[in-house]
């Protein structure tokens, strides 16, 4: 079958479609801002340029569109009628490509969530976004309990406070 649009057309559509601040991404944002978190955005650095990146906690979060990178059993992840040869080896590609970013990322002591277009309807949207508020709010914790305690070599303890005396006794006064 072939394009309804004329190859001229079809290139202005795609070049239109971003990659960057779409929807769900500004709707995920929003919210962890709202909820206190502070992030990095697309850091440049970062194998394959992770959507919201939390340095501190060596967290990554990537927003996946279901029909770009084939989010499997989503209707919204469904093949063109057009082109479904170059755009099943399209989507393919992308797929690979998203393995290999998150097995480096995690090779280099990162944690890859990913948050998919579908999980961010309305319907969803709270469930979705809670349980990701939830997971970043239990990588803080276990962050912060890495701390090293302190430890005494002996089994004395210091005494701080001072001897007891009996009760109705008279008390040492300054003379």
């Amino acid at each position: 079958m072939t394009d309804v649009h004329s190859r001229e057309t079809r290139s202005y559509n795609m070049s239109r479609i971003r990659s960057k601040n779409t929807k769900p991404e500004l709707i995920v944002r929003k919210y962890l801002f709202n909820k206190g978190f502070r992030y990095r955005v697309n850091v440049k650095k970062l194998p394959g340029k992770p959507d919201i990146v939390f340095t501190k906690y060596k967290t990554v979060i990537f927003i996946n569109g279901c029909f770009w990178h084939g989010h499997e059993n989503c209707p919204k992840a469904h093949i063109p009628k057009t082109k479904t040869e170059w755009w099943t080896e399209k989507i393919r590609k992308n797929q690979e490509r998203d393995l290999q970013e998150h097995t480096l990322l995690k090779q280099q002591g990162w944690r890859v969530l990913v948050v998919w277009e579908c999980q961010l309807v309305p319907k969803k949207r709270e469930q979705t976004l809670l349980a990701l508020e939830g997971v970043l709010s239990g990588q803080i914790l276990e962050f912060y309990r890495k701390t090293q305690s302190y430890i005494r070599e002996t089994n004395e303890l210091p005494q701080v406070a001072e001897p007891e005396l009996p009760y109705n006794s008279p008390r040492n006064t300054m003379e």
